[in-house]
């Protein structure tokens, strides 16, 4: 369901790309009196498809013999993002490209403004009796696996902007515009194209890679399990998230409140300023991955293909 103008938008990318990767039948569109109805394939029903690439990755969690099967379809999807770079590639002003998921969100007044500077968003910090806020985080330094890390989050967003402006450059292709787990059918076929058209490679490969690393498998089912239960095929609960085992709140540099891992030490008290350390572990790692030190990325050990 879409607004006609949308719905012409989607129907149009979905055009450009039907004779470069796999797509379901784009059956028609109905009027309706507000809404644009656009009826596609059911690729499951023909049985073209049996599966979202979001399943298989949950099956090779569960059985590594899977993991041929998912290495064929992650590489299906590499192999045609680099084709549209090949064949259709070019540099333009990130205004030619796609504005929904980058312009539209960074611009003031945006998702990011709404989400993020609008709200104070309050943060318990595991294992201590501490709440920070979301401001309040811009004035520590964070440590984890012993790299120093700020989180100033109106200063990144200032700097996406600088980075997404409208104006700059970018190489871009014709490609479906969203490859995530829910979008992308085993065997392959691209789902859903309304974001489909010119979008920025740069852009196409870290919403990929962030959709399989944290979003698809940890973020959507733990925080919106309605929506992972209706978009997956058999919406399996993930084995492989991330966690904090241990973490020091330090009043001011030189001093320090501590616990050993798993177990929480006398919380501090809440400072105005100074670092804070985080040792992560993992959660049972996929395939061929093992943490670099005890003191493992607290990211999640996602690792498709």
């Amino acid at each position: 369901m879409a607004t006609r103008e949308q719905a012409e938008a989607e129907a149009k990318g979905w055009t450009r790309l039907a004779s470069r990767i796999a797509v379901p039948v784009l059956h028609g569109q109905i009027a309706l009196p507000d809404r644009q109805l656009l009826a596609y394939e059911d690729v499951f029903a023909t049985g073209r498809c049996e599966l979202l690439m979001g399943d298989v990755i949950a099956l090779v969690d569960r059985d590594p013999v899977v993991q041929p099967r998912l290495d064929r379809l992650v590489d299906g999807v590499c192999a045609d993002l680099r084709a549209a770079a090949e064949e259709t590639g070019k540099s333009v002003p990130l205004a030619e490209c796609v504005p929904d998921l980058y312009l539209d969100r960074v611009r003031p007044g945006g998702r990011l403004d709404r989400w993020y500077l609008r709200r104070d968003l309050p943060i318990a910090l595991p294992h201590t009796d501490t709440t920070l806020t979301l401001r309040e985080l811009a004035d520590f330094t964070v440590t984890a696996n012993g790299r120093q890390l700020t989180l100033n989050v109106a200063d990144i967003i200032d700097s996406v902007r600088h980075v997404l402006a409208p104006d700059r450059r970018w190489p871009a292709g014709l490609t479906q515009g969203d490859p995530t787990e829910p979008n992308i059918a085993d065997p392959l076929c691209w789902l859903d194209f309304e974001f489909a058209g010119r979008n920025t490679a740069a852009g196409e490969a870290a919403n990929l890679l962030w959709y399989l690393m944290a979003l698809g498998g940890w973020l959507v089912p733990r925080y919106q399990p309605d929506v992972y239960a209706r978009t997956l095929r058999l919406a399996l609960q993930p084995q492989s998230r991330p966690r904090i085992e241990h973490l020091e709140l330090l009043r001011a540099p030189g001093t320090s409140t501590s616990g050993t891992p798993g177990i929480p030490g006398p919380a501090a008290a809440r400072p105005s300023r100074g670092p804070w350390t985080v040792c992560g572990g993992r959660a049972p790692a996929r395939t061929g991955s093992t943490p670099s030190s005890p003191c493992a990325s607290s990211a999640s050990s996602r690792q498709p293909g």
